[in-house]
């Protein structure tokens, strides 16, 4: 998956700082920008915890705002998991080491690694490196699911190609973690290559491993998933070649600022091999480029070049943007560990008026929830095309769990998504369940072997603002069973939860019984009106009204 606007948004973050100092919101950041800083505390007011850092061109900025585990803050010392960011330091590896001669990028992966097999054997490293090799899937049972080495070997052998490799580009955890035993091959072993080689700064080791050795030293910060802290905060045993050398790492923002700029500047690897890791890419043809394990974005896109990686999500609950920008000579990095807003998210919103030297957006107000009127709006609300909307009062705000695709339909809006891109992602998933391709011959397959036979496939309602979720109510012999599809970008099933809860949508009041989707990114978003007992649902989808029953 490409994520490409959220990671130039953060990367241009650094275009609005003039000269900075070491500071944070409790602190004195004198030298920062303080618009930036004024609009970074307004965000963490609204949702944001997280660390700001900028290095280079005579910058060193820290700066950290929320709670780093519910009780302590988070703080320039705070670490935090910085996920698929991680590739880039794989990519640093593999590069330094072509450049001493010990591979080379035209290296077929089966030449590398005895034991490997399939599709994956064949794929070179170069491919590996921009995810061009066509690898389809995942290897191991989970990130944090023990996988010995050999295992892992086993699994990435079993891998198909989506593609001729090299002739398209489809995101691969597995490629990555296919370059990690490389590097473990090549050196006699990926870890301590990694710490001694390329966590290494000036002489002096940053961050380490988030979970087995090294770790990474300090106070860790605790994520947020599904709005539960998170459970995995680094205590798995491993062995970790699920997550090896695709998102493994973890330091503190600080620390991935520093090493953004060394990397770029020769000071990790070789210059000579820096200019390689620029040069070798996959042009999108829209101004961007991968490159490996990273995206580089011309001056055309913003009006200066950049170079950006993003990670996180997943069961750590953290989010890491870092960014090098080669005319000013300045990287950026921004975590976040919390839910709501994500370092992404935020620097998406905020990053175009930073560029164009416009006031930063700032959160929009929300007042105090009042619970005896949020209780008193709770019930089933029915549209009349036969829809409903189940309303619970939650602790700020109002939860609806839309059921009907009518009323997925009237509560849609995302950042990313036009109303033709959910059109055509529902008619790829009813077509993949419809068995008209040999992937959904083969997930009809394994739905039956669980359900029994599969006699209908209703559409449900498309739902996400990030990814596309379409929801499916399938009629099997023993009642109807409502399910998600996320296809990926080759028409496969990038996730799914068969047997899953109606999408739920959080709004929050604005006032005189009005309400908002707590939606990040959309201008406008949804608005819902209460009036005695009519619910009214206005948004990008056009205007809905349901009778409370």
């Amino acid at each position: 998956m490409r994520r490409v606007s959220a990671m130039i948004a953060a990367a241009l973050l650094a275009a609005g700082c003039t000269s900075v100092e070491e500071g944070g919101p409790s602190g004195s950041p004198a030298d920062c920008d303080p618009d930036l800083v004024s609009a970074l505390g307004q965000w963490a007011e609204a949702g944001w915890a997280g660390a700001v850092a900028i290095s280079g061109g005579g910058q060193e900025c820290r700066a950290a705002f929320g709670s780093a585990d519910g009780t302590a803050p988070n703080t320039d010392e705070t670490v935090f998991a910085i996920g698929s960011v991680s590739k880039g330091f794989t990519a640093a590896a593999v590069l330094g080491l072509a450049h001493e001669g010990a591979l080379s990028l035209d290296d077929t992966a089966g030449a590398l690694l005895p034991g490997l097999s399939g599709p994956a054997a064949d794929a070179t490293v170069e491919q590996l490196l921009l995810h061009t090799s066509g690898l389809a899937g995942d290897h191991g049972d989970g990130d944090h699911r023990p996988l010995e080495r050999d295992a892992a070997i086993a699994d990435l052998s079993e891998l198909e190609s989506a593609f001729e490799p090299g002739s398209d580009f489809m995101y691969s955890n597995a490629g990555y973690t296919l370059l990690a035993l490389i590097v473990d091959e090549v050196t006699g072993s990926y870890r301590d290559h990694m710490a001694a080689e390329v966590l290494t700064i000036g002489g002096e080791r940053i961050g380490g491993f988030w979970d087995g050795e090294p770790a990474a030293p300090g106070p860790r910060a605790v994520g947020e998933v599904d709005g539960a802290p998170a459970t995995e905060n680094g205590g798995f045993a491993g062995p970790h070649w699920a997550l090896d050398g695709n998102g493994d790492l973890a330091m503190t923002t600080g620390e991935l600022a520093e090493w953004t700029r060394a990397l770029f500047e020769g000071e990790v690897i070789d210059p000579a091999a820096v200019e390689v890791l620029e040069s070798t890419r996959f042009d999108y043809g829209d101004g961007t480029a991968e490159i490996p394990g990273w995206v580089a974005v011309g001056a055309e896109v913003f009006g200066t070049p950049l170079v950006t990686a993003s990670g996180g999500g997943g069961d750590t609950g953290h989010n890491a943007v870092a960014a090098w920008l080669p005319e000013q000579g300045v990287s950026i990095a921004v975590t976040s560990n919390t839910e709501r807003i994500n370092a992404g998210q935020l620097a998406e919103l905020i990053v175009p008026a930073v560029a164009a030297g416009e006031p930063v957006p700032l959160p929009e107000p929300r007042i105090e929830a009042d619970p005896e009127e949020l209780a008193a709006l709770e019930g089933v609300y029915t549209l009349d095309t036969g829809g409903t909307y189940t309303v619970t009062a939650a602790e700020d705000g109002l939860d609806v769990a839309a059921a009907g695709a009518d009323a997925v339909a009237a509560m849609f809006a995302s950042p990313d998504f036009a109303p033709e891109d959910v059109a055509a992602h529902e008619e790829a998933v009813l077509a993949l369940l419809n068995g008209e391709t040999a992937i959904g011959r083969e997930e009809l397959e394994a739905i039956e072997a669980e359900l029994g036979a599969v006699e209908g496939v209703e559409l449900a309602g498309t739902a996400g603002e990030d990814e596309l979720r379409t929801y499916v109510e399938l009629a099997t012999a023993s009642g109807p069973v409502l399910a998600w599809y996320a296809l990926d970008e080759h028409g496969g099933v990038g996730a799914l939860a068969i047997d899953a809860d109606p999408p739920t949508f959080r709004l929050v009041p604005t006032g005189a019984g009005e309400y908002r989707r707590d939606l990040f990114g959309v201008e406008e978003g949804v608005r819902v009106v209460f009036e005695a007992d009519l619910m009214t649902v206005a948004g990008p989808a056009g205007e809905a009204a349901a009778a409370r029953d």
